[in-house]
């Protein structure tokens, strides 16, 4: 895998990871395809002649013979289905496929920290990489926006990767040193088909890893506490709550605890919410696993500042707290989001690109901390219903965003909070473009 000279390498995908993969197998004095089932974006022709330029061969409108021909190996994007055509065609042509995830692991095994579950990936991710940054070069990739293979040859001593569950289903062989599992929600369902499918997708890393490996699992989570018990790696567990049991962080009188050492109390953390103790503590196991002391540990967290788009702290008008959580795209995040203010009188604003899933336990948590839901997009009606029908209905009806943030201060309510519950697309291109008109609305208020 190392040695790329003349080796044909095809890429599906004009992704930001395909884009990456080509750019570093090219220096690599590889022959490189990159083959795009969409047409051409006027955004992208500047960029695309950039990598024609570099030597890269491209091609839109579909996947054709002479790029897919007697390629040595094929690099995904992440979101492309499992039922896709071409892959059929790989696959009766012997050609291997996988991940740019995979690849590094092929390479560099034992540098790799694997982070994945259904929420919390993104911080946990994040906050590992700024804990071993102390003492390591341990940059942050993956699903949170850059190609691990960016910083292939460039003296890593660990790669903390966030991996989706796309990125895991083509990752078959991917064997972490270290691998984190948060939790597991029902998401991602229709990719999958079914959510053992989606758990499997998560889980295989895990059961791929050896003894000279280590887990870091959920305890308070049933799925991944299960997990624990059928794997060959040395498991580690976190836990909200004091558990008897070996290798375990967990919460006692607002102190994470590991082995009796106070690690750190949660109120000098910048980061709100129980999920983000557990994100916390899984951080603080990987780092003591490579052999960071308390004091770098804790210094580390208290510096430490929320992820954009991911319950961002924004700003305070005239007392009101307003939070940024447009990644929650699925209601499960939201859930979480919710449950991070106490005592506390909150206006949610929700709704997007519904996905369909059961809303059962999101009306249960509104119902129990919420004032009063703002709701905007094309899942009004439903969330709307659902939560009338289950007698919840302080409820208004908002046509843009912007709106519905000046119908909630009107409330005057400790907490406005952004956490839709759904995905961006039926008004904004990403959740990422969805945050920053929230961010930029509520900063430019008076």
């Amino acid at each position: 895998m190392n040695n790329l000279k003349n080796k044909k390498i095809l890429i599906l995908g004009f992704s930001t990871t395909g884009i990456a993969a080509a750019k570093y197998f090219i220096k690599k004095e590889a022959q490189v395809y990159i083959s795009e089932f969409k047409e051409l974006e006027e955004k992208n022709i500047s960029l695309a002649n950039e990598l024609k330029i570099q030597g890269i061969n491209l091609e839109f409108n579909g996947h054709s013979e002479n790029f897919i021909n007697n390629a040595d190996f094929c690099i995904l994007s992440p979101s492309i289905p499992t039922d896709a055509p071409v892959l059929a065609k790989l696959e009766e042509k012997n050609i291997p496929y996988f991940s740019d995830l995979e690849y590094i692991s092929k390479c560099e095994n034992e540098k790799i920290i694997l982070i994945t579950g259904t929420n919390g990936k993104t911080t946990t991710t994040a906050l590992t990489s700024h804990i071993l940054s102390k003492k390591y070069n341990a940059p942050y990739c993956g699903n949170i926006g850059i190609s691990p293979i960016e910083y292939k040859d460039k003296n890593v001593d660990y790669y903390v990767i966030e991996a989706s569950s796309y990125q895991l289903n083509y990752s078959p062989e991917l064997t972490p040193r270290i691998g984190i599992f948060t939790n597991l929600t029902p998401d991602h369902i229709l990719w999958h088909k079914t959510i053992e499918n989606y758990f499997e997708a998560k889980a295989k890393p895990f059961r791929n890893m050896g003894e000279n490996s280590f887990a870091i699992l959920n305890y308070d989570d049933e799925k991944t506490k299960k997990l624990g018990e059928e794997i060959q790696a040395q498991v580690y567990y976190f836990s909200l709550q004091k558990q008897n049991i070996p290798n375990c962080i967990y919460l006692e009188n607002d102190e994470i605890i590991f082995y009796d050492e106070k690690i750190i109390n949660i109120n000098e953390l910048q980061i709100v919410g129980p999920h983000n103790i557990q994100n916390a503590m899984c951080a603080i196991l990987a780092a003591k696993i490579v052999g960071l002391d308390n004091d770098k540990i804790k210094e580390s967290l208290k510096s430490f500042k929320a992820i954009e788009h991911r319950l961002e702290f924004v700003r305070t008008i005239e007392d009101t707290d307003y939070y940024n959580d447009s990644k929650a795209t699925n209601p499960e995040a939201s859930i979480v989001a919710i449950n991070s203010f106490d005592n506390k009188k909150v206006v949610l604003i929700a709704g997007g690109r519904d996905k369909k899933t059961t809303l059962k336990d999101f009306i249960t948590a509104v119902k129990e901390r919420i004032s009063k839901v703002i709701l905007i997009g094309e899942a009004t009606q439903r969330f709307k219903n659902e939560l009338a029908q289950n007698g919840y209905i302080n409820i208004v009806n908002s046509k843009t965003l912007e709106e519905a943030i000046d119908i909630a201060s009107l409330d005057k309510p400790d907490v406005v909070l952004l956490s839709p519950a759904c995905a961006s697309f039926d008004m904004f291109e990403s959740y990422e473009k969805r945050g920053e008109a929230f961010r930029n609305y509520v900063l430019s208020k008076k």
